[in-house]
């Protein structure tokens, strides 16, 4: 635990406290008057209410959506639902920034529909909602079909020849059963959308702000950093409370997994009610998942002249605003330089995290399990603009080191990275170890001889989602990427700043190729995958 628990305190848990400190002790002295002179104020409070409600609302209408989704995966065998499967795990993985640019695109000012109907949901909340049914379609997808397709369907139909009708039997049988995978989904999805920045910021522009999104305009924006650590603790004890249900949540569904059998159950649709289900889901997919993907595509080869490849040229030359210092062709290969060394760092820390707590778990072990969670909640604004105040001196000057970007995104990375290892680790017999350990073996053959090979694929699978989840990380790369070497998010961001139709076409060839990357990482992982080592999502 000591270098994982290092890297977390230095990289983690020094620029929050130090972002707050800031705030709340500007002369060295704490001044906790100003949380309630900050949270009093109507834009606060609104901004407050309003990173709440859309939360409740984008999970409330992502559940409506997925859930028969996860139905289907669960259920049904049909052609090509393997492609499809991993098609739809495709936006979990994409920059939030990058699904921001695909709705603006579809429903946006010059979007698809603004081109066709005149019509535009980017001046609402709409466009904020339905983009976030599209990140985290594939959570409810993974969480709930993972269990749904272990439950043995005869206990529902005992229920019917017991004289239950379906819908009674649906809701006696197999909702209890799948109760607590639903709110684990349900708790995931809430706190990926009340901590949403990148689509907020592309989609919701000035009228719209949630806690991350108003942190960001607080530091960057106005240099008030009272009001931003205020804002960073609210979020920090909000996530730890969501976390702890979450936790408890999972507790609780593993043990409903002890109770059923965990056979396969697919079987082609049989009926008209079941063929139009999956037609319905299939179309679905189609809108939610594809069109938004398939417009950003039309969008970059949309130019004046016609269809074309002018935009993708156009991102080999030095932009002559003074924005980018490089070609914006050199932001897709310091993106796959920043994300490798990220993985790297993602698996050594996440691979000696998920080893110690394989151990025998104590509280001590049990906190640390929650501390590697917090990044994915926390304000990753608040973690990249600390490590610009913190990491600006004497042993740990490395504002102008390059390895500041990977450190942020490794961060993210870790969890991922801890969840698809834990559980093959742990099902490792300890038998195995004790007898290589009896044959003279030292601790570190004994990992290399047997745990390695039984882990090695997930660890390659863990190394993929540390990858792609790097290569978009936006909210802390923002902060400390420089002009010289921007990230493609970070550079699709700015693009989309800045007016005139070359520069929203470049975002849309920039966007476009994030995609493919991401997209083609997406698909290698699912030729690794195995239900047998991963598990649920």
């Amino acid at each position: 635990m000591l270098l994982p628990v290092a890297f977390f305190g230095v990289f983690f848990a020094w620029p929050v406290v130090s972002i707050v400190e800031r705030g709340l002790r500007p002369d060295g002295r704490w001044e906790f008057g100003r949380f309630g002179e900050t949270l009093g104020r109507p834009e606060i409070l609104d901004v407050l209410w309003f990173t709440l409600w859309q939360a409740l609302a984008s999970t409330a209408l992502t559940l409506l959506v997925a859930l028969p989704g996860a139905y289907v995966f669960a259920r049904f065998d049909f052609p090509g639902k393997r492609v499809l499967r991993a098609v739809v795990t495709v936006p979990f993985v994409l920059p939030t920034v990058m699904v921001g640019t695909a709705f603006l695109a579809l429903v946006g000012r010059r979007g698809l529909l603004d081109d066709w109907w005149g019509l535009r949901l980017d001046t609402g909340v709409w466009a904020i909602l339905l983009a976030h049914v599209f990140f985290n379609y594939a959570v409810v997808v993974r969480t709930v079909g993972g269990l749904w397709s272990q439950l043995d369907p005869r206990q529902e139909e005992a229920a019917r020849v017991l004289g239950a009708s379906r819908w009674r039997a649906w809701r006696t049988v197999t909702l209890p059963a799948l109760g607590p995978s639903v709110a684990a989904a349900a708790l995931m999805v809430f706190l990926f959308t009340a901590s949403s920045f990148g689509i907020v910021q592309i989609l919701g522009g000035p009228a719209y702000s949630t806690l991350e999104t108003e942190i960001y305009r607080q530091t960057a924006d106005r240099l008030q950093l009272s009001t931003a650590a205020v804002l960073t603790l609210v979020q920090f004890v909000a996530v730890g409370a969501i976390l702890a249900v979450h936790a408890r949540t999972v507790r609780r569904r593993e043990t409903a997994l002890r109770l059923v059998p965990a056979e396969r159950t697919a079987h082609r649709p049989q009926g008209p009610g079941q063929w139009a289900l999956l037609g319905a889901v299939l179309l679905s997919v189609a809108l939610l998942i594809l069109a938004p993907l398939g417009v950003l595509v039309e969008r970059s080869l949309a130019t004046p002249d016609g269809y074309g490849l002018d935009y993708y040229r156009a991102l080999g030359h030095v932009d002559e605003g003074g924005t980018f210092l490089v070609p914006l062709t050199d932001t897709l290969v310091n993106s796959l330089q920043y994300a490798l060394a990220a993985t790297g760092i993602a698996v050594l820390i996440g691979g000696l995290a998920a080893a110690a707590l394989t151990r025998r778990a104590g509280r001590l072990v049990r906190g640390f399990d929650a501390l590697l969670m917090l990044p994915l909640g926390v304000s990753a604004v608040t973690v990249g603009f600390g490590f610009l105040i913190t990491l600006d001196e004497p042993p740990l000057d490395l504002r102008a080191s390059w390895i500041l970007v990977p450190l942020a995104q490794a961060l993210v990375g870790v969890p991922f990275v801890v969840r698809t290892m834990l559980p093959v680790l742990r099902a490792v017999d300890e038998r195995l170890r004790e007898a290589a350990a009896v044959l003279g073996a030292s601790p570190w053959r004994a990992w290399r001889e047997v745990d390695l090979p039984l882990v090695r694929r997930a660890l390659l699978i863990a190394a993929g989602f540390a990858f792609a989840v790097s290569l978009g990380e936006f909210g802390a790369t923002v902060f400390i990427a420089r002009p010289d070497n921007p990230t493609l998010p970070v550079a699709v961001a700015r693009l989309l700043g800045r007016p005139g139709e070359l520069n929203y076409g470049q975002a849309m060839a920039l966007s476009t190729i994030l995609m493919v990357v991401c997209a083609v990482s997406l698909l290698l992982l699912e030729r690794l995958r195995s239900d047998r080592t991963t598990g649920e999502f």
